[in-house]
């Protein structure tokens, strides 16, 4: 009886004492037969939705039904359809715009708001490009062109011009005096510090400077220093891609601390959201995020085995395959000068290992020409499958358009040479991934985390294990699904009730 409703857990429960058994609980049908037996009631749980785990606000907002974040994979993976397929499923989802060119992501933004029409529930992602400020002003104009409802800014290390200028633009007050945002910010983050600039109004100078450019008007700007520049604070922990490794249960609640201790000093209209990224791939990392204070949840590996995903069959099945420990840190392609490093799948490729030796050759030798003999070899047999000067000349070919500066800084800097030619191994890497050249099967970079292969474990045997079964959908209505269930006999629990350790247990169904 109590398996059965707790399985269940949108009706409500009665807690009944019962003597020489202590508390139960019961649904209504069987709540009266228990009293009439000598039962005393002593309390009624309510029904508990998924769609009541997270903040309320977070779906007003945003127009959403559940507080569920499908995130924004970058280069593509999150492809339109799997944002379209997430909007339409209540959920909110980030275009995966990061590391495309402008035209393709024009195109692809064009393709949802297509599909989607005025529906806020979506967005494309901003991620900090190292040194080219223009690229990232220039993203930031096409969103606003052509009205992006969400901007997800992710690996930025301090905030940025760019930043500020989608936050404030359309700010208006209404007659009643409420500050209404035309674009939301959601601030990917793993670290207080740079945490902390988002959920604070605006820098004075950099309101001064997009206004003088003409991007802001004086009436943005005043209203600009009276709210967040972010209202959605998305804590990143040991995730796919970039990340710091740092555990959610260390960072959250240290996040929310700083979120609560910002909001008082500022004395904001609204609150600022707290969202739980990185290891999310199970009923029960979602109701443990829930269970720590978070207002809404983000996913982002397991969503790359999905048949939305902008990967290829042949990489999705690599991921399917994958444990929880079958993932590893190697330099990142955008930022390998500095010794950045992204987490990705290491089962069945060599890239991890392949994208660390040439991190190691690049700190030991000042340019191509410096590398020792042998281990040059081993580079052009094993990596680049033909010789560095060949390398080279493709990256050069390719820079001659993209970035002609590239080619006169590594014209006057052997070592810059020398890592253009090495972040073009890492950049195609993924390339071959997404497309799926099975040639370079050892090469693919994916970028993954732990959560995948708990979502694996979870899911085997149901029918979400063959990949072909995998939809963003049915992905996030499982596991807040599971989540719901699972919080349900935590509440039980607490009430007093012997709850077995099954009921902490979900398994994956179709659902609608």
């Amino acid at each position: 009886m109590l398996m059965a409703a707790l399985a269940h857990p949108r009706q409500p429960l009665h807690l009944i004492d019962v003597p020489g058994r202590g508390i139960v609980a019961a649904p209504a049908t069987e709540a009266a037969t228990i009293e009439a037996r000598g039962g005393t009631r002593r309390g009624i749980l309510p029904p508990l939705y998924p769609e009541w785990l997270g903040d309320r606000q977070f779906a007003e907002v945003h127009g959403c039904r559940f507080p569920y974040v499908v995130g924004e994979m970058a280069r593509g993976i999150a492809t339109p359809r799997m944002v379209i397929e997430a909007a339409r499923a209540g959920l909110m989802g980030f275009y995966g715009s990061a590391g495309l060119d402008l035209a393709t992501t024009a195109a692809g933004v064009d393709a949802i708001r297509t599909t989607l029409g005025a529906t806020a529930n979506w967005g494309a992602n901003l991620i900090h490009t190292p040194g080219d400020a223009d690229r990232e002003m220039a993203t930031v104009s096409l969103f606003l062109d052509r009205r992006v409802p969400a901007m997800s800014a992710s690996a930025f290390m301090a905030l940025a011009p760019a930043v500020v200028r989608y936050a404030a633009s359309g700010l208006t007050r209404s007659s009643d005096g409420t500050i209404h945002r035309r674009g939301s910010v959601f601030a990917k983050v793993s670290r207080l510090e740079v945490a902390a600039p988002f959920m604070a109004p605006a820098p004075e100078a950099m309101l001064r400077d997009l206004a003088a450019a003409g991007h802001l008007t004086a009436a943005e700007v005043d209203l600009a220093r009276q709210v967040p520049v972010a209202e959605d604070v998305t804590v990143e922990a040991d995730s796919g891609g970039h990340t710091d490794n740092r555990p959610l249960t260390a960072l959250l609640p240290a996040m929310c601390q700083l979120r609560d201790t910002t909001v008082e000093a500022q004395v904001y209209p609204r609150p600022i959201r707290i969202g739980a990224a990185g290891g999310i791939g199970t009923p029960g990392a979602v109701a443990a995020a829930f269970a720590l204070g978070a207002d809404y949840v983000l996913t982002g590996s397991i969503n790359q085995a999905a048949v939305e995903s902008g990967l290829s069959a042949d990489a999705r099945a690599l991921l399917a395959a994958a444990g929880i420990a079958d993932v590893a840190m190697a330099p990142a392609a955008d930022m390998f000068e500095l010794g950045i490093q992204v987490q990705v799948l290491k089962r069945g490729t060599l890239f991890a290992q392949r994208a660390r030796t040439l991190w190691s050759v690049y700190r030991a030798h000042d340019g191509i020409e410096s590398i020792p003999a042998d281990v040059r070899h081993k580079l052009e047999t094993d990596i680049f499958r033909e010789s560095l000067e060949q390398a080279w000349a493709r990256t050069r070919a390719y820079f001659a358009t993209a970035d002609p500066d590239e080619i006169a800084r590594a014209d006057r800097e052997p070592k810059h040479r020398m890592a253009l030619v090495f972040r073009a191994y890492l950049f195609m890497a993924a390339q071959w991934a997404r497309e799926g050249q099975t040639d370079r099967r050892v090469d693919y970079q994916i970028w993954c985390g732990p959560a995948l292969g708990a979502f694996n474990d979870w899911a085997r045997g149901s029918f979400l294990e063959p990949i072909d079964h995998r939809t963003v959908a049915q992905i996030a209505r499982n596991l807040l699904e599971g989540a719901a269930v699972i919080t349900r006999a935590q509440q039980v629990r607490t009430c007093g009730v012997d709850v077995p350790a099954t009921a902490f247990a979900f398994t994956p169904r179709p659902l609608r």
